[in-house]
């Protein structure tokens, strides 16, 4: 099989498109941008400076691709930069929601259109994915999260952050940009959590789905670009901003608590 996406495309969406913000994924990107065509148009994959021959071979697939877009950054920024460069030149073409999933394959393609169905009856809303673990999850990955997890629901009053992590989600455009553009954080790892939590601030309500998340071995062509002390102390710096910044919102957010019930 080679690297084109199959004949029959799904029709291409006016409002929601899917975003693959990539970094150094090898050869499992083309895998991951294959499946997400065959569920999805358009595609758009945002390659963050990757130096491992990526963009080339994602170019000769979008040049035979018309549901594909492929936009180059020439530095590594991290995965928020990434995001905000395409949401930007999204909202220029009319576009009002991106799905964001990794470009290493964990994401679960085939769910692409439940979680587009769901964005599109709740628009004001944000879909996130909660993962279902396979047995190969690392534990220590699996115990971080919950860690992540419990202070974004404690810094939000508990409005009901399912997972704080998983990339897989559904973004309105227009209150994620204007989130980053108001303060310089959200660039790198710490973008998902961040995003999650500063949303919710901002009024966007969560709705959560579960989708399957598969670590894969480098046997199997998995790359990972987690560093355990890098990014668990970006995350103990990032949950430090976000809790004075829950403090400061404290009666905002328990007004908006106890009236929207």
């Amino acid at each position: 099989m080679g690297d084109h996406p199959p004949h029959s495309s799904p029709r291409a969406s006016s409002t929601h498109l899917v975003l693959i913000p990539s970094y150094n994924p090898g050869r499992k990107v083309l895998e991951t941008v294959r499946a997400a065509r065959a569920y999805w148009t358009p595609v758009w994959v945002v390659v963050d400076g990757s130096t491992d021959g990526s963009a080339d071979w994602l170019r000769e697939m979008a040049a035979h691709d018309p549901g594909l877009r492929v936009i180059v950054k020439p530095q590594n920024q991290g995965k928020g930069a990434a995001v905000l460069t395409g949401i930007d030149q999204a909202a220029q073409e009319g576009f009002t929601h991106a799905l964001t999933m990794d470009s290493d394959g964990q994401h679960p393609a085939e769910l692409i259109s439940d979680f587009m169905k769901a964005s599109q009856a709740s628009p004001a809303g944000m879909v996130l994915g909660v993962p279902v673990f396979g047995t190969e999850a690392p534990r220590l990955r699996v115990w971080g999260r919950k860690v992540s997890n419990g202070w974004a629901n404690l810094e939000t009053l508990g409005m009901g952050i399912g997972d704080s992590l998983y990339g897989f989600r559904v973004y309105p455009i227009a209150p994620l940009a204007r989130v980053m553009r108001n303060q310089r954080f959200m660039r790198r790892f710490d973008f998902d959590p961040e995003a999650a939590v500063r949303l919710c601030w901002a009024g966007v309500r969560p709705i959560n789905l579960p989708a399957p998340v598969r670590y894969f071995t480098a046997e199997e062509g998995g790359v990972s670009h987690f560093k355990y002390l890098r990014d668990n102390t970006l995350l103990t710096w990032m949950h430090t901003r976000l809790f004075l910044g829950f403090l400061l919102r404290l009666p905002l957010l328990a007004y908006r608590r106890l009236f929207s019930r």
